[in-house]
């Protein structure tokens, strides 16, 4: 037996569909600059929360002063877009100084000793 085709054929009653149009419109620099520092700010906040976190869960205690500071740049950096001012302190498109970057460094390598010094439980 060959195959045989249908006598109505194969056909659609509507073309293929989709969500977005196959060819997106490029973004000017303008945007694209736009969507970049937005992606720091976003990036800097989920560090600082994160190390808020990974303290509370080690149960490292942090200074009065460890928590004022994150408070302070978190807020900052969600009014402004970023925490320091003078540009000679940090690079332009960043959103902390480069003594902010080491403070928060310091305060996630606390969390981290606090998880390695746990003892383990068995």
């Amino acid at each position: 037996m060959a195959f045989k085709t249908p006598a109505k054929g194969m056909s659609r009653s509507k073309g293929l569909q989709t969500k977005k149009p196959l060819q997106a419109k490029p973004q000017s620099p303008a945007d694209q600059i736009k969507a970049q520092k937005k992606a720091v700010q976003a990036a800097t906040l989920r560090a600082l929360e994160k190390a808020r976190r990974v303290a509370a869960e080690q149960g490292v205690e942090l200074s009065e002063w460890e928590n004022d500071f994150i408070d302070g740049v978190t807020e900052r950096v969600k009014t402004y877009g970023r925490a320091f001012a003078d540009p000679d302190k940090g690079a332009m498109n960043g959103t902390l100084s480069l003594r902010q970057g080491v403070k928060l460094r310091e305060i996630r390598k606390k969390a981290q000793k606090g998880k390695q010094a746990a003892p383990e439980e068995d």
